[in-house]
């Protein structure tokens, strides 16, 4: 049964609000076993000892700069921050401890780096291809046609695979909810080439196997600072390329909102110059 007492004399200390949080709030959540991991190293952490109202902004700060000096990611510390601050709001609105401030609002996050720029160089994906096995092949020319994500890839199964309205539907996104995503010529024929090799999933692949694989065709090829994320950059990049409106690319893609498609949209200048060319007529006459 949950904890119901509530009073103001009995507010909890940080490790045992968050063994009610992680059996209350946390089974509710999409990435639940993520949480569960970040919970865990937060009730190791000597700040675990401190009631929830002897937890200051300060702390806080410590614990950040120590996180920030260790070389974890702008993104590791934000999303254990967010937690903390998700525990306080919980036991402020749902478990009684009204005058419970939260000291994390009151805490300067540390700033995002910019986002990767990379893509891919004339030539590279032709050295990778070369370099992988068939089904990695298969995997990353899908990659780039559709700009989905490995997980979601991975995650496809056949009945999810509308081949003749060339539609595939990801159940579960990383976002929520589901997004049916359009198939272009390429992915089709993808597709029905895996459809008539195997039975079971079109890419059956662990997410860390296809990272591996593609890290090392990579190094053999000589060709640095690559990720198979990357291919989601180099995917959307080339939808606006191919003259695909803001609204369209994010359909494909999912992003909820403008800035974060932003980040995935990496148009290269001399494209632009190209383009630019193409589109020029002869100068307007000037009254």
């Amino acid at each position: 049964m949950p904890v119901t007492d509530a009073s103001p004399s009995c507010i909890p200390t940080l490790r045992e609000a968050l063994s009610r949080y992680l059996l209350e709030i946390t089974p509710q959540k999409k990435g639940k076993l993520q949480e569960s991991r970040r919970i865990h190293a937060w009730q190791k952490h000597p700040l675990g000892d401190l009631p929830l109202d002897r937890i200051r902004p300060i702390d806080l700060v410590s614990y950040r700069n120590n996180r920030l000096a260790a070389g974890r990611s702008v993104y590791t510390i934000r999303l254990d921050l967010a937690v903390l601050s998700h525990l306080f709001e919980i036991a402020r609105t749902e478990w009684g401890h009204e005058t419970l401030g939260n000291p994390v609002k009151a805490l300067r996050l540390p700033a995002f780096p910019p986002g990767r720029d990379r893509r891919l160089e004339p030539g590279e994906l032709g050295k990778i291809l070369s370099l992988s096995t068939q089904v990695m092949k298969d995997l990353i020319r899908f990659a780039i046609e559709t700009a989905m994500r490995r997980s979601e890839i991975l995650s496809l199964t056949w009945d999810r695979i509308d081949l003749e309205k060339r539609v595939a539907t990801i159940a579960e996104t990383k976002s929520g909810g589901k997004r049916k995503v359009p198939l272009s010529p390429l992915a089709l024929e993808i597709l029905q080439k895996r459809l008539s090799e195997n039975q079971g999933r079109p890419f059956p692949l662990s997410p860390d196997d296809v990272s591996h694989r593609f890290l090392d065709a990579c190094r053999s090829a000589g060709i640095r600072d690559l990720r198979f994320h990357d291919l989601r950059h180099e995917a959307t990049s080339r939808f606006f390329e191919k003259g695909l409106s803001v609204p369209q690319v994010a359909a494909i893609t999912g992003h909820k909102t403008l800035q974060m498609l932003h980040r995935y949209t990496h148009l290269r200048a001399e494209d632009l110059a190209l383009k630019l060319e193409e589109c020029s007529g002869p100068p307007p006459k000037r009254e």
